[in-house]
């Protein structure tokens, strides 16, 4: 008898989740990703207990029909690829289809969506990767998802989960990502109902920036833009004298979508050259389009890594770019010598007059005073 038995759905489905759903901010990060795919332009994340409690991501996108809202939560659904010639094409943040029934299988999830105004909307429930409901619901257009209990059925991998801390760092980290990569949408971002970020979503990627590092950061960024026939190069750049400890103020973003690459960001250091202290790194954002079809994202199962065609023009294209807009400024800052080695200006006493002036004698009171000394003798 052979001993290769085809796995179950729901066991399937727990595996892709091993894959996929790592940690709370894997959920975040592919319920955003669909929310920006459905053209949102407002994104409202809410998580409790650094999000192993609740999960709730609410968008003003395109929404889906009741039939796709359950179609949807299938391994492998999609509707970013048709055919084989789209894998080589890829516009879309997602477009494997195994995030939604991998969040299931592991959590219970409840999404609310509506495709228009008219206010009549589509309720499903799914729990485990168990469908306990199907309704229909009012709702306004976009889509609300829900995600309660991450890991409830999994208690080998909730016991891996760093503190509730950690794990709000790495979902604050992402999202701070996304707003960069996107300066388009309104981001927000509540823990146990404080809000921690909120963008403007006007398109400004120097507000974002300083929505997410502060207006002292925003004022030393430095617009960097460049472009050859297959690559064009824009953001902003930190003058030398604001670094960071790490690497953790570098984004870099490939057609919107926030990856990780080391060699732009060697690059990237090339471009300062010696004017970085040893051990300090920039604060720098940067956002690089190209044809799809010089990219692939398909290298990476949290999609966080890409490959290049052109690798080589790339880098060199943010090494020239970063030297020469670095070049362009004056980046000696002004000395500021201490208050008790700055010389003193002279200090001019007002001078005083010690005796009082006389004051002005009249005809009269001068004959006066000829009379009486004329009759003092004869006393």
């Amino acid at each position: 008898m052979g001993k290769i038995n085809i796995l179950d759905e729901h066991i399937a489905n727990q595996i892709a989740a091993g894959e996929v759903v790592e940690r709370p901010s894997s959920v975040v990060k592919e319920l955003v990703e669909n929310a920006i795919d459905a053209g949102s332009t407002r994104i409202d994340v809410a998580i409790e207990e650094g999000g192993l409690e609740l999960i709730r991501v609410t968008d003003n996108g395109s929404g889906m029909d009741p039939d796709d809202c359950e179609t949807a939560f299938f391994r492998h659904a999609t509707s970013k690829i048709a055919s084989t010639q789209d894998l080589f094409a890829i516009r879309t943040l997602g477009f494997r289809g195994e995030a939604l029934p991998s969040i299931a299988a592991v959590s219970k999830v409840e999404c609310l969506t509506a495709p228009d105004t008219s206010g009549l909307g589509c309720r499903f429930v799914i729990e485990g990767g168990t469908v306990r409901a199907k309704t229909e619901a009012t709702a306004p257009r976009g889509t609300d998802i829900a995600v309660r209990e991450l890991f409830y059925n999994t208690p080998a991998r909730l016991k891996y989960m760093k503190t509730i801390q950690t794990e709000l760092g790495h979902v604050t980290d992402y999202i701070y990502r996304l707003a960069l990569a996107h300066p388009g949408i309104a981001f927000t971002l509540k823990h146990n109902g404080h809000t921690l970020v909120q963008t403007l979503g006007n398109g400004d990627l120097l507000q974002a920036i300083a929505a997410i590092y502060g207006t002292s950061v925003a004022k030393n960024m430095l617009p960097i833009r460049g472009e050859t026939l297959d690559y064009r190069l824009d953001g902003y750049i930190a003058k030398p004298e604001l670094t960071r400890a790490n690497r953790g103020g570098i984004s870099t973003v490939i057609n919107g979508r926030y990856i990780r690459n080391y060699p732009m960001v060697q690059a990237l250091l090339q471009g300062y050259h010696t004017l970085l202290p040893i051990n300090r790194f920039p604060v720098a954002v940067l956002h690089v389009q190209m044809d799809p079809t010089l990219i692939d994202v398909n290298v990476h199962p949290a999609k966080l890594e890409v490959r290049f065609s052109k690798e080589p023009e790339l880098m060199q294209l943010v090494e020239r770019e970063v030297r020469e807009t670095l070049g362009k400024q004056r980046l000696i800052p002004a000395a500021s010598m201490p208050a008790a080695k700055r010389p003193q200006e002279a200090v001019v006493q007002e001078q005083l007059e010690l005796y009082r002036p006389q004051a002005p004698q009249t005809q009269a009171s001068a004959a006066g005073s000829r009379l009486q000394g004329a009759a003092a003798p004869a006393e």
